[in-house]
């Protein structure tokens, strides 16, 4: 056991009476040591319910015969960072989440890990530490929250982003907000639709990493607990087994995802933190491969926001086992992985079953034939562009349009705002990248607003930032290389007409190449916004969308 190069022997003696300062028994430090990644704060709806979940894992670690050791992981919550400088910090968290999570385990010498995490980041900074140090892991999510609701209908925290627009469009009054904003998250839990964070519990769970259910069973029920029970429990039989992160997550589990993604309508987002975490277990994920997986994928569950069902409606369904079960059915999925059961992923769906045909269609009756999420190309993304494109309207899977161009996002939220943007535009936001942002803003307020004044089916939105996962219309985000590398994207000027076409995989600015040579001959990369601490070191270090965001 690593913990024992850290207590056993003479010499020792003093890092044991360290311990035992802490109440620590002899008995306690001959057991493994399990470290507990707890990322509860009082910032987070979905974490703040997390010291409840680590002490039903403290519990199982204790009955399987570890000790238990919880240190603290930070978070930052992307709605409540969302539309200011705040949002520079959210994805640049994963690699300091990542990085801590690695300074903690090998200064303590920990056997073995769980994670807990539940939102956006959080999640794949800890799947990127599982990865990187290799020992026996498990993670256990909080679960999401539960849809609120209001005159009988559903809402969540999308709702509220777009009852904003629905205000400035005149559609809603600032009353009828504020009953909105009272009731959309009624507890704790991570949103209630197929966001990031929710996207990446259900990623979790399809990688190997987290047990059934990790990924649907909702925050407040108590087989949440149980669960966090059973993942202290595994834990051990990890170490036992010496089974670890690199042998579960491999490029076949890494199809399993982005094939779960497809069918389930993920966020964006996955197309930054699936490559970030196999880069950390030495697997390069091709943009190009997405797409083909994409082809070859039905769309079966239609989940908020593009769809009209939420996640506990997912989890009643028969959860992610269920859809991987239909899959399985196409030979879509690979079933000979290892996994943090113990079992192999189709050791793990053999008896799952769909008990709601309505959330879960057949491969007869998919809700698209491809799935969730497509990457484009073209003179405008040469290497690449993400778009949730089962959350576009058919009539945006192709548009051509002129460019409304804006050099920041509160930029472009002004002119939503102020009524300056029309049906038929093609909205530009750029200088938002890993790069440029800094920091890769999410946007969802830029799209909620479209969204809430009726135009995402007539307006398409680009950028070299990301959009949320609970964003809906045509959103293309990713767009590489970002406009502060100088990629095509700095080259566009207002009136440029451009050319969207989801369908085969296409966005083009429409200009002759002679011109564009002309302009990016002209261009000059602009100071950046941030020059001081942790953003300026991490503008310097990051590496674009289509890599995953990773910092080198």
């Amino acid at each position: 056991m690593k913990s024992q190069n850290v207590l056993q022997g003479m010499e020792r003696a003093p890092h044991r009476s360290l311990f035992k300062a802490m109440g620590y028994t002899d008995e306690e430090l001959s057991r493994p040591l399990i470290g507990i990644a707890n990322s509860a704060n009082e910032i987070i709806p979905g974490h703040i319910h997390l010291d409840t979940i680590v002490e039903a894992v403290k519990a199982g670690v204790r009955i399987a015969g570890g000790t238990p050791i919880e240190f603290g992981v930070i978070g930052v919550c992307d709605g409540i960072a969302m539309g200011h400088e705040g949002m520079r910090y959210s994805l640049a968290s994963r690699e300091l989440i990542a990085d801590s999570i690695e300074s903690m385990v090998l200064a303590h010498g920990f056997d073995g890990i769980v994670l807990v995490p539940n939102c956006d980041k959080i999640i794949p900074g800890m799947l990127m530490a599982a990865g990187r140090l290799n020992l026996p892991s498990i993670v256990i999510s909080g679960g999401p929250m539960l849809a609120g609701r209001l005159n009988g209908e559903r809402v969540d925290l999308n709702s509220v982003f777009e009852g904003v627009g629905a205000v400035s469009a005149g559609k809603m009054s600032e009353t009828g907000l504020k009953e909105l904003e009272d009731t959309a998250c009624p507890g704790c839990g991570s949103c209630a639709g197929m966001f990031t964070a929710n996207t990446m519990n259900c990623m979790t769970e399809v990688l190997g990493m987290g047990l059934p259910g990790n990924g649907t069973i909702p925050a407040v029920e108590a087989a949440r607990i149980r669960l966090a029970k059973a993942a202290g429990m595994k834990v051990m039989d990890l170490i036992k087994a010496d089974i670890r992160p690199q042998e579960i997550m491999t490029e076949k589990a890494f199809a399993n995802a982005f094939t779960i993604d497809m069918a389930i309508g993920g966020s964006t987002n996955t197309a930054l933190h699936l490559p970030a975490i196999a880069n950390e277990v030495g697997i390069k994920i091709d943009l190009n491969w997405v797409n083909e997986i994409c082809q070859k994928t039905p769309h079966l569950a239609y989940l908020r926001p593009g769809g009209i069902h939420n996640i506990q409606d997912l989890d009643e369904a028969g959860g992610i086992s269920a859809v991987m079960a239909v899959l399985r059915e196409k030979g879509l999925i690979h079933t000979s992985e290892k996994t943090v059961t113990g079992k192999t992923v189709g050791e793990n769906i053999a008896t799952a079953k769909v008990k709601r045909s309505d959330v879960i269609r057949s491969l007869a009756d998919p809700y698209h034939q491809e799935g969730g999420l497509a990457v484009l190309w073209g003179n405008l993304a040469p290497d690449g562009s993400v778009v949730k494109q089962a959350a576009v309207a058919p009539e945006m899977m192709q548009h051509q349009g002129p460019a409304r161009v804006f050099d920041s996002e509160e930029d472009a939220i002004k002119a939503i705002w102020g009524g300056k943007i029309v049906a038929g535009d093609v909205v530009v936001i750029r200088y938002e990248g890993p790069k440029g942002g800094p920091g890769m803003r999410e946007m969802l307020g830029p799209t909620s607003s479209i969204a809430g004044m009726g135009l995402d089916k007539e307006v398409a939105l680009l950028t070299d930032g990301r959009f949320s996962g609970a964003s809906r219309g045509a959103s293309i985000g990713h767009i590489s290389p970002e406009a502060m590398e100088g990629g095509p994207i700095a080259f566009i000027k207002e009136g440029d007409q451009i050319k969207i076409d989801i369908s085969n995989k296409r966005i083009d600015l429409l200009v002759d190449e002679a011109e564009l040579a002309k302009r990016r001959a002209e261009w000059r990369q602009p100071e950046p916004r941030v020059k001081t601490g942790y953003l300026s070191r991490y503008s310097r270090m990051v590496t674009s969308a289509n890599t995953g965001a990773v910092v080198k």
